[in-house]
């Protein structure tokens, strides 16, 4: 899953850099469903990597819209660290709101008892924490390692602009 969804990012952002970037959250969202499943006093078995699975998409969800948002900002001309500051700051707000939305979606596979109620409670237990923990950690990891990294990347609009120069330069005949 992690593999899949790297290469799905790699090619949507044409870039093997913005997706390190965002799957750094998958580790951190992984940590914290396995803290749960700590505190919850459950195990890994099936029903906790199901819910895993999930949190990886949870997860990738926070980086992806800092990281698109960012990338649009110096599309507009930002340097790396001022569009990073901007796109985190302004896209807090719906990163929290989906986050808790996920977490909040948890809790009655946490709560909920009866027959097959152990495997609901170990993916809402993976699920609730992971997300949670995953935001928070997300809204600091992703500015600070895209701060780092997007520094080696050209905006990604560049290579647009490169091709529609080369057009114009040939567009125009030789004197």
């Amino acid at each position: 899953a992690l593999l899949l969804v790297f290469l799905v990012l790699a090619a949507q952002f044409e870039s093997w850099i913005h997706p390190a970037v965002i799957m750094l959250t998958v580790p951190l969202a992984a940590l914290g469903g396995l803290f749960g499943l700590l505190i919850a006093g459950s195990t890994i078995n099936t029903y906790s990597e199901i819910g895993l699975i999930i949190l990886i998409g949870v997860a990738a969800k926070n980086g992806i819209l800092i990281v698109e948002f960012a990338n649009q900002l110096r599309d507009r001309g930002l340097e790396v660290r001022e569009a990073i500051i901007e796109a985190a700051s302004l896209r807090l707000r719906p990163i929290i709101m989906t986050s808790i939305s996920a977490a909040f979606g948890a809790i009655p596979l946490m709560v909920w008892a009866g027959p097959g109620s152990g495997s609901r409670n170990t993916i809402g237990v993976v699920i609730f924490t992971g997300s949670i923990f995953a935001t928070m950690l997300t809204l600091f990891v992703v500015p600070v390692f895209y701060d780092m990294l997007a520094r080696f990347t050209k905006s990604p609009d560049w290579m647009a602009r490169q091709i529609e120069a080369y057009e114009e330069a040939e567009a125009t005949p030789a004197e």
